[in-house]
């Protein structure tokens, strides 16, 4: 093949190669990405194309500037954090105490590690920023008021209830900083002494008999 050849098969080749196209929400998407691994200071416009593989200008094309991209990203973190509290915290009659321990067990496991990721990278950038901290309160008002309303399900006093929702989340983002697996010889136990202390109250007599998800049953049930 010459050299004219050569340069018309390359240009062949290339013309035929598939553009990218990207939307809004996948840049999105990358973002929360970089920012679970490297937090708010590490989400660059130019390692965001690099890593999706295209060039600055198709981010301007959906964003007027990075910040704009920002806001972008606590709007989409709020929505779906929400979604899910409630969807996680509805009430189900007669599973009240039953819907409390999963979830005591969804958002502590260790299988929610990226979630858990994305979770601090926000709230770090909440230290320093006004919007994602009225971002973050925001979710978080949600997040409590809904477990309450389970334990108010349940039969607890108000005063009890607002103090054990608060003890729930206080272990739940507690637990995700902590590396205790040399602590105990039988950390499924520790477990599930612990959601007992927060799930179980003596308001519950009459709801003690529900049974809990198989994760966190105690020995004896």
């Amino acid at each position: 093949m010459g050299k004219e050849s050569s340069i018309l098969f390359h240009m062949e080749k290339t013309a035929k190669k598939p553009r990218i196209q990207l939307d809004r929400q996948s840049w999105v998407n990358a973002a929360i990405e970089v920012m679970a691994e490297e937090g708010i200071a590490g989400l660059r416009v130019e390692v965001l194309a690099k890593r999706l593989k295209v060039t600055k200008g198709s981010f301007y094309w959906h964003f007027n500037d990075r910040r704009d991209l920002l806001l972008a990203i606590l709007q989409h973190w709020k929505e779906g954090r929400i979604c899910d509290i409630i969807k996680q915290t509805r009430v189900q009659p007669g599973k009240e105490l039953a819907q409390i321990y999963h979830v005591i067990d969804v958002y502590s496991a260790s299988r929610n590690r990226r979630g858990m990721m994305i979770e601090l990278a926000v709230r770090d950038w909440a230290r320093r920023d006004v919007e994602a901290a009225a971002i973050v309160a925001e979710v978080d008002d949600v997040r409590l008021r809904c477990a309450r309303d389970l334990f108010l399900a349940c039969g607890v006093p108000m005063e009890e209830a607002s103090s054990r929702c608060m003890l729930l989340y206080a272990y739940v983002f507690g637990v995700s900083l902590m590396i205790y697996e040399k602590f105990d010889s039988d950390i499924l136990r520790l477990k599930r002494d612990i959601a007992d202390l927060i799930a179980r109250s003596g308001a519950m007599a009459t709801l003690a008999a529900t049974p809990e998800p198989a994760g966190l049953q105690s020995p004896a049930a």
